[in-house]
């Protein structure tokens, strides 16, 4: 007698699940839940997942560092007649990182713009021009005020790290509209990495195919590992094509092995983005069949400008190839060089703002001109937002009482503010917004119902809104009806 050596797994698959397997992986297959699939489009656009989609992609910019909000679109008469004053609300005043300084107005000028009298300041003059098509959330509001923590609620719902952000989410529930660019991908800033690094781009618990794919454009090699280095001249095309015909054999057998782990397919489904990449990645991040008139739009002509211009220039690229969430970054990690002004708001936000006004009025004016705004989702925002009072003598500390989002794009009411904060622009007053909120808007938008979009993990149903969230009705286009 020939006795086979297999382990418990493989005797329970051969004699108990070949048959019960293949129906559960037929099953599995059409709803595009195997692992492989999971990178597919699993519904038309306007159909969504859950109810009828208004948008099929999303641009996120976010300003990595809590963008003062008392600085740029939040005007207080108050605060500016009462600055230099003590500030006293009647309860306790506590800062972040400083002892709490007088209230002080912004060094910036405040003036209404457009048909809808939004209040901007001069801190943005070219963003000030687009108004009317923005969406303002004005009264949003954080769990923390220390950055790290603030940069995961914002992008994942949760105060730490391990949990899927946003664009993995929505890679997961769409999947990709083009098999050769990933589905979600991140444009950081030129000099660096956010706060968190490259956990803030990551899929979490998700299959690991559907984190964000980090191209740094203005790099020798924007996308790392993508082409073997110039030194490795014995690397050719042909011996690339054996190397990874064994490399797909051997991993084909050893996920023969392991049927349940989706690890080492989503590796699999990498390999193969990746070599898909080499051929429509270049073209992409190809700006020279760009018109000249374009590229003055985006500030690629300015030295303050040029990279956080050339990054909105190529998330609008990628979005017209069919990639479905990108997310655009402005500031490293660090005290300095972001939207962390603690110092001096004049000089700091000063040469920030000025890197990244222009480029952004331009990525919704171009988006705008070429019809794209009619199914696309623009999301400027950021972690939390600045104190009304000073620390030192001219800069602003942490606040995660209130900040504000701005959001333009289909489905929304353009030019209309939901929410308020305080006298001060201290705390929110009045319609508070957490992530949650925003999250399940936005899901609402490209057809998903926030509580249905979940994931098992550690015997839980986990979803980016955890157990909370509400969709803000207030701002959508027309009353929607609750998804059965």
């Amino acid at each position: 007698m020939i006795i086979s050596s297999f382990n418990r797994r493989e005797f329970l698959w051969r004699f108990g699940g070949g048959l019960g397997g293949i129906a559960m992986t037929h099953l599995l297959g059409q709803q595009g839940l195997l692992a492989d699939t999971a990178a597919k489009p699993r519904a038309d656009f306007n159909g969504g997942l859950h109810h009828p989609a208004k948008i099929k992609r999303v641009v996120q910019l976010f300003m990595n560092g809590g963008a003062s909000q008392c600085d740029t679109f939040d005007y207080k008469p108050e605060l500016i007649k009462r600055s230099g004053e003590k500030f006293d609300p009647g309860v306790r005043v506590e800062a972040a990182t400083s002892a709490p300084g007088n209230l002080m107005k912004s060094p910036w000028e405040w003036k209404q713009h457009g048909q809808s009298g939004r209040w901007v300041s001069s801190a943005f003059p070219h963003v000030a021009t687009c108004v009317d098509d923005l969406t303002f959330l004005m009264a949003m509001a954080s769990k923390t005020n220390v950055h790290g923590p603030g940069v995961y609620l914002q992008n994942s719902g949760f105060l730490l790290p391990g949990f899927p952000c946003m664009g993995a989410w929505i890679s997961y529930g769409l999947g990709s509209m083009n098999e050769n660019l990933p589905s979600f991908v991140v444009l950081p800033d030129s000099r660096g990495l956010p706060y968190n690094s490259k956990s803030s781009f990551s899929s979490g618990f998700l299959p690991v195919s559907h984190q964000g794919t980090i191209i740094k454009a203005t790099a020798p090699n924007p996308i790392a590992d993508l082409f073997p280095p110039q030194s490795a001249k014995y690397i050719t095309k042909a011996s690339e094509a054996d190397g990874l015909e064994l490399l797909k054999k051997l991993n084909r057998e050893h996920l023969e092995q392991w049927p349940g782990d989706s690890r080492l397919d989503s590796r699999i489904a990498s390999y193969e983005l990746a070599a898909k990449m080499q051929l429509s990645a270049p073209e992409v991040l190809d700006l020279t069949g760009e018109s000249d008139a374009t590229k003055k739009l985006y500030g690629l002509e300015n030295k303050e400008s040029e990279d956080f211009g050339r990054n909105c220039l190529l998330a609008r690229r990628l979005l017209e190839r069919g990639v479905r969430f990108v997310q655009v970054w402005s500031g490293t990690a660090g005290a300095t060089g972001n939207w962390d002004n603690h110092a001096d708001m004049t000089k700091e936000l000063g040469f920030i703002a000025k890197s990244t006004d222009q480029p952004v009025a331009a990525l919704l004016k171009d988006l705008k001109s070429r019809g794209m705004l009619e199914d696309t989702l623009l999301i400027w925002t950021t972690e939390f937002g600045r104190m009304p009072f000073s620390q030192g003598s001219v800069g602003r500390d942490h606040n995660g009482g209130t900040f504000v989002t701005w959001m333009a794009g289909a489905g929304l009411k353009p030019g209309i503010a939901f929410g308020e904060s305080d006298e001060w622009s201290w705390k929110a007053a009045r319609n508070k917004t957490d992530c949650y909120d925003m999250h399940a808007t936005i899901l609402h938008l490209l057809g998903i119902n926030h509580e249905k979009l979940t994931f098992r993990h550690n015997g839980s149903d986990r979803r980016l809104t955890d157990v909370h969230g509400e969709v803000i009705h207030e701002i959508l286009e027309s009353p929607a009806a609750t998804p059965a």
